[in-house]
């Protein structure tokens, strides 16, 4: 008997999809098992969930009458319970009628209560974890998928979190989790003869689901697996413990094609893939995908594709959901003329493709020769676009060679990522750059750890590196400054860590800068020099400076708050500074008559009030400067 199976990712932000579940779902398919993926709001998934149960409830008791066209109508009634609703529905037009309202009923009491029957229940269900501090809304989901699973021990819980503190999820929710990867044939089911690991991934569940990855029409695979390096911040070595220098892309990449349609991008997830001794094989084998230097990548025409993954009933739910989606695109496109669009509309109409509570794997097919022409129109005369490799993880600039860059230059790479995450690997870091210039590269991309061992010095160091690397080159290197997060212990369930250099204010500086950079910190050095200072010591005042002074640069600069503010500070003594600047690192402001009574403390901690709420405040002074500003700066 064919299994239903429900694999979960909780609903935070992230850039790529669940890699290790796209493997599950493989997995499960192959045993002939049918799949759920969701990531969402986890009550309108099981609003969802039980609104599909319904209407194949109902077509199983009565198939006279097409209930997914009410599918809108009985989704309401389960979540409300509203007696007009239940009208609307016209059950008592069925001869079944008692029956079919004993269910509906049955299946809003389970919306209501969240208890559901075992009929309601999944016989198995996966959720995956990423970051520690995502913990709140990871126990959240695992004990909502409690709720869903028929037999507790077949709810399995992995992914990044579960694998370092499984004794702490265990703790909070009774649930031990698989640590590390799926590597074992026996993983899951005792007499599974797959390796998970190694299964190529279901693309079709990101279908399924509301949620875009903001990195998606793309490849998402691993060349290697593991790390030589055994950094203290770093998770890998716990995740993969163990280096595996090659594993072969050629047919993964082309089994995707062949299911999925033709992808943009390859991003590879490797952790240290130039230490693999193999490297000028996984070069070959990248090329061979189609990501040589200067590859172009053509669009698939993607609803010939859905509706060819619907004939096969490939993954039915992603497939209606994403035919859907094109469907009502295709209405909204200005190439159609007023006519084209209107008839468009009129066919979805006559086959209920207007809402997706009504919109149906029968229809779709059915209607499939009057939509074919117009996306036949949509994708001709596409132009191919660059396509790009991304080694996604960063690589390591201690391993570079003049091999290895020769090689790397031979392939669609952009950027390429370079991990500067200690000052104290600044000689081999600016060799690896200027090395890739050598051999024509000039697109680069860094993370930079903060708030580790480092001191602050140290990201301004590193940051004024990269800009000056622009400048001299004419290359593009765009930092990343990551803050440092603990996997374990104090702190990990949350992101209030503090490393021993740095203080709560200085963290608040830099984000409060990363903000007005959008995260990142590109070419130009004048843009550099005013958004972290032109030196040293202008960093280090920016760092003490109050935020608003930073987040509304140059609103305070034009107003004078900001002289008024380094003055004040510049007239301190040094035992001054040693009593006051305590107290500004702590980033406490709101009530700062309890924090000293020294006046000359207080008027000068007067200036890290919020003035965010005076300048959106139409009554205050504030307000009015800040409106005088924006239009001098406009004319």
């Amino acid at each position: 008997m064919n299994r239903k199976v429900l694999l979960i990712e909780p609903n935070y932000k992230n850039k790529f999809p669940p890699i290790g579940l796209m493997k599950m779902a493989t997995y499960f398919r192959l045993r002939g098992d049918n799949v759920v993926f969701f990531k969402g709001e986890l009550k309108e998934f099981l609003l969802d969930w039980l609104t599909n149960l319904c209407i194949e409830k109902f077509n199983s008791i009565d198939e006279t009458i097409t209930w997914k066209l009410k599918g809108d109508k009985i989704k309401h009634f389960i979540k409300s319970g509203k007696k007009d609703t239940l009208n609307e529905i016209k059950i008592n037009d069925s001869e079944c009628s008692i029956f079919l309202n004993f269910w509906i009923q049955q299946y809003h009491k389970e919306f209501r209560t969240g208890v559901l029957s075992d009929e309601s229940k999944f016989d198995f269900v996966g959720v995956t974890t990423l970051f520690t501090f995502y913990w709140d809304i990871t126990i959240k989901t695992i004990e909502f998928a409690k709720k869903l699973v028929k037999d507790i021990d077949r709810l399995q819980v992995g992914g990044v979190l579960a694998s370092i503190q499984p004794k702490e999820i265990y703790a909070e929710t009774g649930i031990m989790p698989h640590c590390g990867t799926l590597h074992l044939k026996g993983d899951i089911d005792p007499d599974n003869p797959y390796i998970i690991d190694e299964l190529p991934l279901d693309y079709s569940i990101l279908d399924e689901i509301d949620y875009v990855y903001p990195d998606n029409n793309a490849y998402f695979s691993y060349t290697t697996r593991g790390c030589i390096r055994k950094c203290d911040f770093c998770a890998v070595h716990t995740l993969e413990p163990h280096y595996v220098e090659y594993i072969p892309l050629k047919e993964r990449i082309e089994r995707t094609r062949r299911l999925y349609g033709e992808q943009q991008n390859l991003l590879l997830m490797d952790n240290n893939v130039m230490a693999s001794s193999k490297f000028p094989l996984i070069i070959q084998d990248i090329k061979d995908c189609g990501f040589e230097k200067g590859g172009k990548y053509i669009e698939t025409n993607q609803y010939d594709l859905a509706i060819r993954n619907l004939r096969i009933h490939l993954n039915d739910r992603a497939y209606t959901r994403k035919s859907f989606r094109l469907l009502q695109e295709l209405n909204e496109m200005k190439r159609f003329s007023e006519d084209e669009r209107t008839e468009i509309y009129s066919i979805r109409d006559k086959y209920g493709l207007l809402s997706l509570d009504t919109c149906t794997r029968d229809a779709l097919l059915q209607s499939y020769h009057f939509f074919a022409p117009f996306f036949k129109k949509r994708y001709s005369n596409i132009k191919g676009k660059q396509r790009f490799i991304d080694f996604n993880q960063g690589v390591d600039a201690r391993l570079f060679t003049e091999d290895i860059v020769s090689a790397l230059s031979g392939i669609a790479i952009r950027p390429l990522r370079i991990a500067f995450d200690n000052i104290k690997t600044k000689p081999k870091y600016i060799r690896a750059i200027e090395l890739s210039i050598q051999y024509g590269l000039k697109d680069f991309s860094n993370y930079l750890l903060y708030n580790f061992t480092d001191k602050p010095e140290d990201l301004y160091e590193r940051l004024r590196i990269n800009v000056d690397l622009c400048d001299k080159y004419n290359v593009n290197i765009y930092s990343f400054p990551m803050k440092y997060h603990p996997i374990r212990g104090e702190h990990s369930h949350d992101r209030d860590y503090i490393g021993e250099h740095w203080n709560r204010k200085y963290i608040r500086a830099v984000q409060a800068i990363l903000n007005a950079t959008k995260g990142k910190i590109g070419i130009g050095v004048s843009f550099f020099e005013k958004a972290f200072g032109r030196n040293l010591d202008e960093y280090m005042e920016l760092l003490i400076m109050p935020e608003t002074f930073i987040i509304y640069r140059f609103f305070f600069e034009d107003i004078g708050y900001t002289d008024e503010w380094r003055k004040a500070m510049k007239a301190l003594t040094v035992k001054e500074k040693k009593e006051l600047y305590p107290i500004i690192y702590k980033n406490e402001f709101n009530n700062i008559e309890k924090l000293t009574s020294n006046p000359k403390y207080l008027r000068i901690l007067e200036y890290y009030k919020n003035y965010r709420n005076d300048i959106i405040n139409p009554e205050s002074e504030l307000y009015r400067r800040k409106q005088e500003f924006d239009n001098k700066t406009r004319e």
